[in-house]
């Protein structure tokens, strides 16, 4: 993200809603935790205000606003679809918006317990998501490529994780995603995509997927790019039944999808990592969510 970051006030929200959507200003408000591109607020039981914090943020909110309407109504579990926009103004400069409030916790700070429930929630939201996009479709600069096109920095990534809970596992992180490099390409039309499937853009609830949150990533490609959610989120045990339940994955998408899963993992990892020495942008909780996907990545008899 780049641009300034805004301080955003729970007195700054209440008088944006107060100018704008004067009928919704009394309703109980409280900040949700988390978040890098928006800052998030609760308003009453059913809504939330999303607020770029920086200028970078602002295009993908007007891309959820743009096209979420379009592909929420088809899908099987809930996800936030926006109700109300706000206009830039002298109080705050940029876009925002009031969405529906997505009932649960993050994966990040829950745990799924019912592992074939998940797996077919997942599936099932994935299956309906996947169709072909519309040539207007927005497509993406940082994602959506062929797993070959996103290593070239992989060397350099795996320097930056502390060794001592990886060593043993490099060689077979760099053949798993030598056999993803080697998949052939997507062949089929591009379909919509989520784009950034992790645990803290999914809500469990009763100890099953009851959600899924934060569509700014969202963009048309190749669907490897999602079914790698089957390691990076679902228990171990669960990803067959996933893929079962989705029908639609040739092994080339399967090997695509577990070497970005891998990425993927890895990635959380060092979010984890940066977290406890307290960097910028470090997340914590991840680091365990990170280890585990990568687990299951790595699972003899994973495919």
């Amino acid at each position: 993200m780049t641009g300034t970051e805004i301080e955003i006030t729970a007195e700054l929200v209440r008088d944006l809603l107060t100018d704008q959507h004067p009928d919704l200003a009394a309703l109980p408000l409280g900040e949700v935790a988390g978040g890098w591109g928006n800052q998030m607020w609760r308003l009453g039981d059913e809504l939330a205000v999303r607020m770029p914090r920086r200028e970078g943020a602002v295009d993908l909110l007007r891309k959820e606003c743009r096209w979420l309407p379009v592909v929420a109504p088809r899908l099987p579990l809930p996800v936030p679809s926006p109700v109300r926009t706000g206009e830039p103004s002298a109080r705050f400069p940029r876009p925002w918006c009031v969405m529906t409030w997505v009932r649960g916790e993050p994966l990040d700070a829950a745990s799924i317990t019912r592992g074939g429930h998940a797996a077919d929630a997942l599936a099932s939201i994935l299956r309906a998501l996947h169709v072909e996009a519309p040539v207007e479709a927005p497509s993406s600069s940082d994602r959506g490529a062929h797993p070959k096109k996103c290593t070239g920095g992989f060397e350099d990534f795996l320097g930056a994780i502390d060794p001592g809970g990886l060593a043993a596992d490099v060689r077979a992180v760099r053949e798993v995603l030598g056999d993803a490099v080697a998949a052939p390409e997507w062949d089929g039309p591009p379909v919509w995509l989520h784009g950034d499937l992790h645990p803290a853009n999914v809500v469990v609830a009763d100890g099953t997927l009851s959600g899924v949150v934060d569509f700014d990533a969202m963009f048309a490609g190749d669907p490897a790019w999602d079914l790698a959610s089957a390691w990076v989120l679902l228990p171990a045990g669960a990803g067959a039944r996933f893929f079962e339940t989705y029908a639609r994955a040739d092994d080339a998408t399967l090997r695509r999808a577990r070497g970005l899963a891998a990425l993927k993992s890895l990635f959380l990892i060092l979010m984890g990592q940066n977290g406890e020495r307290g960097l910028p942008g470090g997340k914590p909780t991840w680091g365990p969510a990170g280890r585990a996907a990568l687990d299951r990545v790595l699972a003899p008899g994973t495919r």
